[in-house]
């Protein structure tokens, strides 16, 4: 083996090297992580919407049944925010490798969190503000179109 076969050898190794310590096996994982985060809180976040207005829309169809189709609009909004949190995860999912840098991981890992999280924030606030402005907008029909707006801007939230 000559000298200059020699000290490739020993670039090409040093240069493996340090890929390895800039693309360590565990950076895929706190992708993963981002991509299962987004996914669950904002379901989390559709279902507990769901279940919250679902309440509300039961109650009002009491009193008034005719308006029943009407008020499902909350617990529609609230399945929406699913949509956001799978529509993420296949974007996450599509950048995730057995070597990437350990900042690609956490960069998907905080896109994944800060999108489960702002989902699940805007099924909290859907489920609260169905539930009432359902009941409300059953004894006041006027309060229909308030509650829709509202309704639009906690699905902003999640957005």
């Amino acid at each position: 083996m000559s000298e200059q076969q020699t000290v490739l050898s020993t670039m090409n190794t040093a240069l493996e090297a340090m890929n390895d310590a800039r693309c360590p096996v565990y950076a895929s994982f706190f992708g993963t992580l981002g991509c299962a985060a987004s996914i669950i809180f904002t379901v989390f976040g559709a279902s507990y919407g769901t279940a919250k207005s679902a309440g509300g829309i039961f109650a009002s169809g009491v009193l008034r049944p005719e308006r029943l189709m009407q008020n499902t609009l909350c617990a529609i909004m609230a399945q929406i925010l699913s949509i956001y949190g799978l529509v993420a995860s296949v974007i996450i999912s599509g950048d995730i490798s057995e070597k990437m840098p350990r900042h690609q991981g956490f960069m998907q890992f905080g896109a994944g969190v800060s999108v489960g999280l702002s989902g699940l924030a805007a099924g909290f606030a859907i489920g609260i503000v169905g539930d009432v402005g359902v009941r409300a907008s059953t004894q006041q029909p006027r309060l229909y179109i308030g509650m829709v707006l509202i309704l639009i801007f906690a699905e902003v939230l999640g957005l």
